[in-house]
């Protein structure tokens, strides 16, 4: 397993470290896929000792966009996401939310795959999702400061390998 660097200070509820009720999520490679651990609490509830649905889909949408961030480097936004829920996602529970690359980049849009598994490695919840890359006009809506960041993020992806 090897750790993935993060931005520091931003406000996303996934993955911001200045989000202060916000999920913090960290990320980590295992050869094709990249996961984040994270144990739910009572915050993160839907039905009674289960988590709430759209938590559970904002652990996909983040680590399968970490996933294109990785391995595409490149800036994006979310354009389609389907979700499959198997079991009741528990709290109180470690869970390892995975994501895969399932196709390159065609026509401006890439796909990837997600999924959680709790500590038995039971599979909770699938999902598959589609991203539109940004470029030209649509890139200069992300603010300059984040881009130049995102830019020195890939550099440093570059590195690793």
């Amino acid at each position: 397993m090897e750790s993935i660097p993060k931005l520091q200070g931003y406000n996303c509820f996934a993955c911001g470290t200045a989000n202060p009720i916000g999920l913090n999520l960290s990320f980590y490679r295992q050869g094709e896929y990249i996961c984040s651990d994270i144990t739910l609490e009572k915050n993160y509830e839907g039905w009674e000792n289960m988590a709430h649905g759209g938590i559970v889909s904002t652990l996909l949408d983040e680590v399968m966009s970490w996933t294109v961030i990785y391995f595409r480097r490149i800036i994006f936004v979310t354009r389609r996401m389907k979700i499959k829920y198997i079991k009741p996602v528990p709290l109180y529970r470690l869970l390892t939310v995975k994501g895969k690359m399932i196709e390159g980049e065609k026509r401006r849009l890439c796909k990837a795959r997600g999924l959680i598994q709790d500590e038995d490695k039971n599979t909770l919840v699938r999902a598959e999702a589609t991203f539109a890359i940004l470029s030209g006009k649509d890139l200069s809506l992300v603010p300059e400061k984040l881009r130049k960041e995102m830019d020195n993020l890939f550099k440093r992806f570059s590195r690793m390998e």
